[in-house]
């Protein structure tokens, strides 16, 4: 049965919607996306009272690890990466809700383990049945994960119980490729439940272009060609390639960089005002800044 926690003092009173009780699944648990921006966002939503109370986090990868291993491993991890002062009662009761386990991507019998690993950790934590699965992988992973995760009947969605997965970019390595990846996954999984994202939009400076262009009363009127001469888009990176060789052998810097993290801030940077802040309004905005650049 789950169990009744004392929340820390260190988490803060939500004002709004606390996110639902679900298990978070991440695939890549050992990988630098996790132990630099996953473990620290996730953190820090607890510290502001956005994660429930019924909440855990089960890795998953390929280094042979046990829960207390993995506990231990992203101690360290966070404590190198962690964006402010670390609350020890905080952590600890974070720390409490990761279980860990090792498996090959493309072996059956992973999943038939992280299905119980899943039940163990909605069991002891009360996630309601509700589970999302986020891919921190090489993209060459991405179709098959979620078939396997199908075959063990993890993407299925019951009793009001929800799934989703999570893929990073880059989907595809071009056009073709990205369909196919699209056209896999849509033959396991439902258009809402599957989440294309990129992080780049969750910098703080991105997410406050929208407001600074089209709630500002100094800037919305004079945001046109008429009175800008041009806009130059910068990215100045402060890490470099580090334990990434492989990825970057793989994808190139263009592709990692250029057709997501890029086209997204000029998209942002240039397109007209939505109809709505609805995500379909936003993204059909986007897409026509797209279709309006000339090869």
């Amino acid at each position: 049965m789950a169990q009744t926690e004392v929340l820390p003092a260190a988490i803060k009173p939500r004002v709004g919607r606390v996110a639902d009780p679900c298990v978070m699944v991440i695939f890549g648990f050992s990988g630098d996306l996790t132990r630099r921006k996953l473990i620290p966002a996730l953190y820090n939503l607890a510290s502001q009272g956005a994660l429930s109370r019924e909440f855990a986090i089960v890795g998953l990868g390929r280094t042979p690890m046990n829960d207390d291993d993995a506990r231990k491993k992203m101690t360290e991890d966070f404590k190198r990466f962690a964006s402010g002062a670390i609350d020890g009662d905080l952590w600890d009761w974070f720390t409490r809700r990761i279980y860990y386990r090792s498996g090959d991507f493309d072996n059956p019998d992973t999943y038939t383990q992280l299905k119980d690993a899943i039940a163990k950790a909605d069991q002891e934590h009360g996630a309601k049945g509700n589970c999302f699965f986020y891919l921190a992988t090489a993209p060459n992973y991405f179709g098959s994960i979620v078939e396997h995760l199908s075959q063990v009947g993890l993407m299925n969605e019951s009793n009001s119980h929800w799934r989703r997965v999570i893929i990073e970019k880059p989907f595809g390595h071009d056009l073709d490729t990205a369909k196919a990846l699209n056209q896999k996954l849509l033959k396991v999984a439902s258009e809402c439940q599957i989440y294309r994202i990129d992080h780049y939009l969750g910098k703080e400076t991105v997410q406050n272009i929208l407001a600074l262009r089209f709630a500002n009363g100094i800037f919305e009127p004079i945001w046109n060609r008429r009175y800008i001469d041009h806009v130059q888009i910068s990215v100045v990176e402060t890490v470099g390639v580090e334990q990434r060789g492989g990825y970057y052998d793989g994808a190139g810097a263009l592709r990692d960089m250029v057709p997501n993290h890029i086209m997204q801030l000029i998209t942002l940077t240039a397109m007209e005002p939505p109809i709505s802040f609805e995500a379909n309004a936003v993204r059909d905005e986007q897409a026509k800044i797209l279709h309006a650049i000339q090869p």
